[in-house]
């Protein structure tokens, strides 16, 4: 494949380039192979596992192309089940463990998945599905599959996977809610995942080889957890500090025993280190931290401020990434010598080539000029599964973003076109939510907007119509919506009224209802869920 040439964009398109050369991205090699280059002892150790698995699954009739769904938290063997999954063949597919019962079966179900792996703590959540069940840990529960003793089986067994991998095979399947709202399937090569490891690394050099230690805290469900984060390391002979949540004091007892050098963590997290006098007890001066990315929501300027001010030996990076383009798209890491501006997301990888379009005309717009984002590169989904859904256009992925690019090749993400909530950096779609409100008997019309939140970035809430001589408070509907979603994605705030605000064509006027929540708020009139 080599380094990726644009050779479809017309003359008169404003097309921008990364600063740095194109990077060569290996030929005919799997993500496994492309991760497993250089190893220590560990990751030895890591490499035999996830082949013992690979051949345990194998031996349950595993298929090429199958799904394989895991449900597991942020632990130790998650890259073995992972790594393991896409060895024999199988497409991988993390899905969010905190989830509630029926969005991971719906997960479980759109991806057609053939295994389901799991601990004892979700086993609940997921035994009625019909799928078999493979249970980490020594825990033995009838019903399902013993981790330990399908690896002793495997390992007895011999060599038994006998079909050799393509690049162009698929190998993940992660759920996102893209540029539309409701999550979808996207399907991911081995060739997707490693484009995009090559462009994302260009600027490791060998005397950092082995010396970087990063905290993992970002769920390995997500694509930066299991790429960015987990086959990045690897590849660099690195070490992955697993924590399966957040808790401020054993996220500070984890930096600096093991002097980790890098962490990527959400914008609350970082508000939690500035403000939180839980910080003070500790001995900061201990700290080994180099620096910290951001990804996954933006970070407020004055929350930078005042990180900078708190930690200043420590480089706040801001990334942009998505999903549907396999991780990482634009960085900090833009070659020797270049700084990226305050508040900008970063340069151009290698190999990507970007535009900025007018979102009513696509017409291409230049530098300093606000526009949808569009990417295209190797790194591009191959389809959302199960769904028509394409979000590229003649190779161009449209990302669903308002940003511009500046005269020095700084990118600024400004707002976004599509309707998605950040909460805690995690993605709530709601069209979801409305869909789950409007399943009550009690609501007659609704619509979910985000509210900005000091701590959490966007928090859901909700306009709702109620039907006539209903009963129900408030904070019903907010628990009613509760015991149906993942903690993440309940209502945080809900507001009884008249009438949802819609233009000509019927579409609710999303901005409106906002503006009019945001004052309702303010006014302390709403009833808010902490």
């Amino acid at each position: 494949m080599g380094t990726f040439v644009q050779n479809s964009a017309q003359e008169d398109e404003h097309i921008f380039r990364s600063r740095s050369p194109d990077v060569r991205v290996p030929d005919n090699i799997t993500l496994l192979n492309f991760c497993s280059k250089m190893r220590n002892y560990t990751l030895e150790m890591l490499h035999s596992w996830r082949l013992w698995f690979a051949k345990a699954l194998w031996s349950l009739g595993l298929k090429k192309g199958q799904v394989e769904v895991v449900v597991l938290p942020n632990v130790a063997e998650y890259a073995i089940v992972a790594l393991g999954i896409m060895a024999a063949g199988g497409v991988f597919s993390g899905a969010n463990p905190s989830g509630h019962a029926s969005e991971i079966k719906k997960q479980v179900e759109v991806a057609d998945a053939k295994i389901i792996v799991t601990n004892g703590a979700t086993y609940e959540k997921v035994k009625a599905f019909g799928v078999p069940v493979i249970l980490l840990g020594e825990e033995v529960i009838e019903g399902a599959m013993n981790w330990e003793n399908l690896l002793e089986a495997a390992d007895r067994a011999g060599n038994i996977i006998d079909e050799e991998l393509q690049q162009t095979d698929p190998c993940a399947l992660p759920f996102s809610s893209g540029t539309t709202g409701l999550s979808k399937g996207v399907m991911l090569t081995h060739l997707n995942l490693v484009a995009n490891l090559s462009s994302t690394l260009f600027g490791v050099t060998p005397n950092m080889i082995g010396k970087v230690t990063v905290l993992c805290l970002i769920p390995f469900f997500h694509i930066y957890g299991i790429t960015g984060i987990c086959c990045a390391t690897l590849q660099n002979k690195g070490k992955v500090v697993v924590m399966g949540r957040f808790e401020l004091r054993t996220f500070l007892n984890a930096l600096i025993p093991h002097e980790v050098t890098y962490a990527p963590i959400v914008p609350p997290i970082i508000l939690n280190l500035v403000k939180n006098p839980i910080v003070d007890e500790f001995d900061l001066s201990k700290l080994k931290l180099q620096a910290i990315m951001t990804a996954a929501a933006p970070l407020a300027p004055e929350v930078l401020n005042a990180f900078e001010n708190k930690f200043p030996r420590v480089q706040v990076q801001e990334a942009y990434g998505l999903t549907e383009h396999s991780c990482i798209t634009l960085t900090e890491h833009a070659g020797p010598g270049l700084v990226a501006k305050k508040n900008s997301v970063g340069f151009i990888l290698p190999n990507l080539v970007v535009k900025f379009i007018d979102p009513n005309t696509s017409q291409s717009l230049p530098r300093n000029t606000p526009g949808e984002l569009c990417v295209l590169s190797q790194c591009v989904m191959q389809v959302s599964v199960r769904f028509q859904t394409d979000y590229r256009h003649n190779g161009w992925l449209h990302t669903g973003d308002i940003g511009y690019i500046d005269d020095d090749d700084n990118v600024f993400i400004v707002e976004r076109i599509k309707e998605l909530i950040k909460y805690k950096g995690f993605q709530v779609a709601p069209a979801e939510l409305e869909a789950i409100l409007l399943c009550h008997a009690s609501v007659e019309d609704v619509a979910v907007v985000p509210l900005p939140d000091e701590e959490a970035g966007e928090i859901p809430a909700a306009c709702v119509v109620i039907t006539a001589g209903a009963k129900e408070s408030e904070e019903e509907i907010i628990n009613y919506v509760a015991s149906k979603v993942a903690q993440y994605k309940k209502v945080r705030v809900a507001h009884f009224v008249v009438t949802i605000p819609k233009s000509l064509s019927a579409k609710v006027m999303r901005r409106l209802v906002k503006e009019s929540m945001i004052e309702k708020s303010k006014a302390s009139k709403l009833h808010c869920l902490n």
